[in-house]
């Protein structure tokens, strides 16, 4: 987990920075968006990226870190089994952080923190297998015009990723 940063800190004190990191945490995986001040979002965002991603490795040894990190047997077990298998399919991205005006009493900035657990769209999955097969070819060291047809695929058809691929592999 990332160390909490020198300074002026979100409480006072490193140990209270940590609870309140624990527990926003805990209310997004809960509730799947907490509304919160801006700079409380972005110190939240990069725990909950890495508490995501310890979820979809799902062994034992993460879920360790991740019951250290939260202290709560229930919400390990809504990240670890409901939540994780939301995000099989994404490589990041796991939050999203959208400013929603200032606050009434002292106008504070206000932030939303919401996890994403939309689908990818088709056109997203084939565009990153069209990136995977240039890649690969120009691994493997094709020529450069199977790299070209690689790269002048159309994104909308697997069938021409195919193609491409199986060009590049020649």
């Amino acid at each position: 987990m990332p160390k909490p940063k020198k300074g002026p800190r979100l409480g006072g004190s490193a140990a209270h920075q940590r609870h309140i990191v624990a527990n926003l945490c805990k209310d997004l995986i809960h509730h799947k968006s907490v509304r919160t001040t801006v700079t409380r979002a972005k110190v939240v965002q990069p725990y909950m990226e890495k508490l995501i991603t310890k979820a979809k490795k799902g062994d034992t040894y993460n879920r360790r870190l991740a019951l250290r990190m939260l202290g709560d047997r229930e919400t390990a077990y809504i990240l670890f089994e409901e939540l994780a298998p939301l995000f099989a399919e994404r490589e990041g991205g796991y939050t999203r952080i959208a400013k929603v005006g200032n606050r009434r009493g002292d106008n504070a900035p206000l932030a939303v923190i919401s996890l994403v657990t939309e689908k990818l769209s088709p056109k997203q999955a084939v565009v990153r297998e069209a990136e995977k097969a240039a890649e690969h070819a120009a691994a493997a060291g094709a020529t450069d015009d199977a790299v070209e047809v690689a790269e002048e695929a159309p994104a909308d058809s697997a069938d021409a990723t195919e193609a491409a691929t199986e060009d590049a592999a020649k």
